[in-house]
């Protein structure tokens, strides 16, 4: 089958170098000309030093070349690109054709689902079939083959099914839900945790600190999804408890390093700019708060994460201001 894979950062290169690898042809798009034709001619790149292109893949910087009369389109890109790259391509591609998309995060701004861009942007057809991937998968570790389990969102049973049969490998499983504002919900609501993860971490503050981080931080992500129409039980799965405990604890997660440095002392700007890959929590923590607020959501956590990035609060204190709140009982 012939993919076309949008983004030659490390997830994308991994998954190109999966479906490579389970006898797919493979066109991987970078927006740089630069990029693309250094790629193709080194056939590695040092976001992702584990991967070695196979024969199977070509690299271009021609957005139309990369979908066109593909069956199946990969996009992952950053999702605060994703309305522009989206937009784009939309005249490209094939009627017929499955967008999968691995970006998580949620539009600054309109605060919509990356679901929810795909149906002002696309087609309404392929909006229908589009399908969401998440779960606890680092670049680094899928790329070396090390065994791992996504799941696969859809409005369409097809769409799952296709998905599930095509990236399945022995050291990968797939498994399918149609519950995609729950898997993206909980994909986008995880990365905001690991930056307080980060932060609570490199604080000194042990387990006991990072456990309950985790635990209210999922809290806080099942409210939003279930606001928004989720299934709870989504959260107990692959795409929420599964990734929150990888992106909160994995030394391989840039989210939870952004917040080891900004207990460290430095400011958020230092950090992105020593940074060669998004950090998506950064802006999901902005785009969340809102979300909140929006809903008349709970979310003190998210609120504290966005008051150390973006209104000069000390991290120490951002934790001590959320040991104080009111009494309350767990549930509710």
């Amino acid at each position: 089958m012939e993919f076309g894979v949008l983004g030659a950062g490390a997830f994308g290169l991994s998954l190109a170098s999966l479906l490579e690898g389970r006898g797919h042809r493979v066109t991987l798009w970078t927006r740089s000309v630069e990029a693309a034709r250094a790629l193709e001619e080194c056939r590695e790149s040092p976001r992702l030093d584990t991967v070695k292109l196979g024969a199977g893949i070509t690299v271009t910087a021609d957005l139309a070349h990369a979908v066109a009369r593909r069956p199946v389109v990969l996009v992952a890109t950053p999702s605060h690109v994703i309305r522009e790259v989206a937009t784009k391509m939309a005249s490209a591609l094939d009627p017929g054709v499955v967008v999968v998309n691995a970006a998580k995060g949620i539009e600054e701004g309109t605060l919509q689902t990356i679901d929810q861009i795909y149906g002002e942007t696309l087609a309404p057809s392929i909006a229908a079939r589009a399908a969401y991937l998440s779960g606890p998968t680092f670049a680094r570790e899928l790329a070396r083959g090390l065994p791992a389990a996504i799941v696969v969102a859809s409005h369409d049973p097809a769409s799952t099914s296709l998905v599930q049969e095509q990236f399945a490998t022995d050291r990968l499983r797939v498994y399918t839900t149609d519950d995609v504002i729950g898997v993206e919900i909980g994909g986008a609501l995880k990365n905001v945790c690991a930056i307080g993860a980060g932060i609570a971490d490199g604080l000194g503050y042990g387990s006991n600190t990072r456990a309950a981080l985790i635990t209210r931080g999922l809290s806080e992500i099942v409210r939003v999804g279930v606001r928004l129409g989720a299934n709870p039980l989504t959260f107990m799965g692959l795409a929420g408890m599964g990734d929150l405990i990888l992106t909160c604890t994995g030394d391989l997660s840039r989210n939870r390093r952004v917040g080891l440095e900004l207990a460290a002392g430095r400011s958020l700007a230092e950090i992105l700019a020593g940074m060669s890959e998004v950090a998506e929590g950064v802006r999901t923590t902005r785009a969340a708060h809102a979300l909140g607020a929006r809903l008349g959501v709970d979310l003190p956590i998210t609120a504290a994460i966005h008051a150390v990035l973006y209104e000069g609060v000390r991290p120490k204190d951002a934790v001590a201001a959320l040991m104080r709140r009111d009494p309350r009982a767990e549930r509710g």
